[in-house]
């Protein structure tokens, strides 16, 4: 108890310097990118200075344009990625618990995750329409199986003479189930939600580009199709934000749910 009590002191003065260190990795590309951009490339038809970036930000948020994109790529994302999310972990928990079940499962979620989702979502514009549907199908199918797939193996992962033990105290199924079971795949499945967000998003912009009323992809194809690459950076720096902000987010559940995978 001592000991972990004199670490905790240390952890807390090297987490400032951490994040000061990405602070400064931070400031130092944009100013190189600023150097590059205005000096060496010196066109903006190529290459758009992050001063110019948050400048069409700036515009951007203040006529409001901005905002309407976010909204409709957010609300496209939450719903894709919650239904997702929801599915993936009822199927693996499904595959885990039921030899029949991962049988009959496994070839599917074998050869769908191997499938260029991608390429499937002019198919899913063609059905769906340019709604937001369409592109919720595009995330559901991006995010799904890495959630299955780590949901299944952290089931797996657990204890057999952990579990056989248990039994041999009389522990009852579903007492193995949430207090062993359970616990040892959390790490897993936040780690297949975290790898869900980056797909999702993609998901997203890539369903856009391919036919869209509004959102961040849109965004994107518009100000490509006009060559204004400050806005055009505009949409992929908001993305960027988004994923890292989303991605620290999980970090600091993933900290307060599991606080022994840092150990």
């Amino acid at each position: 108890m001592q000991g972990e009590v004199q670490s905790r002191p240390g952890l807390r003065m090297r987490l400032p310097r951490l994040y000061l260190a990405g602070v400064v990795s931070v400031l130092g590309g944009l100013l190189l990118w600023e150097v590059v951009s205005r000096f060496l490339v010196a066109n903006a038809l190529f290459l758009a200075a992050p001063s110019q970036i948050f400048g069409a930000i700036a515009a951007l948020a203040k006529s409001g344009e901005l905002w309407r994109h976010m909204s409709i790529s957010a609300i496209e994302f939450a719903l894709g990625y919650a239904i997702a999310s929801v599915l993936g972990v009822m199927i693996g928990f499904a595959m885990a618990e039921s030899a029949t079940m991962k049988r009959v499962l496994q070839p599917w979620i074998s050869g769908l995750y191997a499938t260029p989702t991608i390429a499937l979502a002019p198919l899913f514009i063609l059905w769906l329409g340019i709604g937001i549907w369409s592109k919720v199908l595009v995330v559901i199918f991006l995010v799904l199986f890495p959630v299955t797939i780590n949901t299944e193996a952290g089931l797996r992962t657990t204890s057999e003479r952990l579990i056989e033990m248990l039994r041999s105290f009389g522990a009852t199924p579903r007492q193995i189930f949430f207090k062993v079971s359970l616990p040892s795949a959390v790490p897993f499945i936040l780690a297949g939600l975290k790898l869900g967000i980056g797909r999702g998003l993609i998901g997203v912009v890539v369903a856009e580009l391919f036919g869209s009323r509004a959102g961040l992809g849109r965004l994107i194809a518009q100000s490509a199709d006009a060559f204004n690459m400050p806005e055009l950076f505009a949409g992929v720096i908001v993305l960027a934000v988004a994923g890292i902000t989303l991605t620290a987010g999980f970090g600091w559940l993933e900290n307060r749910l599991v606080p022994w995978t840092k150990d």
